[in-house]
């Protein structure tokens, strides 16, 4: 059976940067992974390289065994991807947005007015059906990212920060829709900076340090008996994360 994705020797550098450097790592099929990293460790372009929207120095992406890059039709109808800071039609409403990408794959106009109505009613924007996207708040925004994602019924869902800037009530939303989506025999990979969150929902987790990946497994595994941000600060920053303090604000 072939992992739902597979990076091998992921490179990308920009300038003298080297933003990616070397990352290989294995997401089993069915599997919910989080993945977590400081700001600028390289999670948001190893993702971009992962599905295709930016191509690297060197390495691969394989989806479910199809190359990226080299068969990109076969592997990117696999995959349904929120990125970071999306860029979206502003001047459609959200169903006119649903109904676009939906068209766009080749899906039957019934199929794609059947999930557009479920996807609106589910997250809550189905009273928000005239309003133009660039009316939308950044909440709105994801919620209407994460349902052209899911659209097509992906074996796969790689979201970048898809809780961020989310109300707690449409957040319990999302966490079932992607509970049920694992359950369904789904795969996700999802980045963020909140490792409760992770904690809560992931079974397994990578974390990305300086462009490598610095610990990859289970859940239990790498957190090693501790709590997953403790075992965090561990390895990225070390013994001198417990150093840093402003001694000027010290009574």
């Amino acid at each position: 059976m072939h992992a739902a994705l597979s990076l091998t020797g992921l490179r990308k550098s920009f300038g003298t940067s080297r933003a990616v450097d070397g990352i290989d790592l294995v997401v089993p099929p069915g599997a919910f992974l989080g993945l977590v990293g400081q700001n600028g460790a390289g999670k948001t372009t190893t993702l971009s390289m992962a599905v295709g929207l930016l191509r690297p120095d060197a390495g691969r992406s394989l989806v479910f065994g199809h190359d990226v890059w080299a068969a990109p039709d076969e592997a990117k109808a696999l995959i349904g991807v929120l990125p970071d800071g999306l860029a979206m039609p502003e001047r459609l409403t959200g169903r006119e947005v649903l109904t676009y990408q939906g068209l766009l794959r080749g899906m039957p106009r019934s199929m794609v007015d059947q999930r557009a109505d479920e996807l609106l009613g589910v997250l809550e924007l189905d009273r928000a059906e005239k309003t133009l996207v660039i009316e939308y708040s950044t909440g709105m925004r994801k919620k209407i990212g994460l349902a052209t994602a899911l659209l097509h019924a992906p074996r796969l869902l790689v979201l970048d920060e898809p809780f961020e800037a989310v109300d707690p009530v449409s957040a319990a939303t999302i966490k079932t829709i992607l509970r049920g989506f694992v359950a369904g025999g789904g795969s996700i990979v999802l980045s963020s900076h909140v490792m409760a969150l992770v904690e809560q929902l992931c079974d397994h987790v990578a974390v990305i340090d300086r462009g490598k990946v610095a610990a990859a497994g289970s859940l239990a595994h790498v957190q090693d008996g501790r709590s997953l941000e403790e075992r965090f600060v561990e390895l990225v920053e070390g013994e001198s994360a417990a150093a840093k303090e402003l001694t000027w604000l010290s009574r």
